[in-house]
């Protein structure tokens, strides 16, 4: 099948997955991409994470990212067409129904039972990008304080990623 075929593959099973977003199934990306196949190691898997955030575009990037550098130009355009399109397929299916079905008591608890499953699942990713780059106890204050400022207060965490800059320029993380 080969690393294309295998790219194409696994991202399209995650991309039926991705409720809320590509963090969503970043715990089964990092397993696929670095424990599995080993096309990443653990710091290769948080530097792309990393790029993918800072780039503008959909938080879906490390998909891209990650199919480059296991097969260059084709492995980016197969890895991002397979994470794109079943969703995309399903989505239009599933929101022509969701609209059909509107008035309907069924489609609000669906709705409410869903949220803290997607909270959960993003939570899920989190956690497996903090262990990745926590590797000293200034980099896991400053995940707790960005956790922190992002769950109780309405200061914007860019601020917190901002102090995050500056210790690494420092050489402190």
């Amino acid at each position: 099948m080969g690393e294309i075929g295998t790219l194409i593959r696994h991202f399209a099973l995650l991309s039926l997955l991705a409720f809320g977003g590509g963090n969503t199934v970043l715990p089964e990306m990092h397993r696929q991409a670095v424990e599995v196949s080993g096309w990443l190691t653990e710091q290769q898997f948080a530097d792309l994470f990393a790029i993918a955030q800072a780039a503008p575009g959909p938080n879906i990037l490390i998909v891209t990212l990650i199919g480059w550098q296991v097969a260059g130009l084709a492995g980016a355009l197969a890895a991002t067409a397979a994470i794109c399109t079943p969703a995309c397929t399903l989505t239009y299916i599933a929101a022509n129904l969701w609209h059909r079905f509107r008035d309907r008591p069924w489609r609000r608890i669906l709705q409410r039972g869903l949220a803290p499953v997607t909270v959960g699942i993003v939570a899920a990713g989190a956690w497996v990008v903090a262990e990745t780059v926590d590797r000293s106890l200034v980099a896991l204050a400053l995940t707790l304080a960005t956790a922190a400022v992002s769950l109780w207060t309405r200061l914007n965490p860019l601020w917190v990623l901002v102090a995050g800059g500056v210790l690494g320029a420092a050489g402190w993380v």
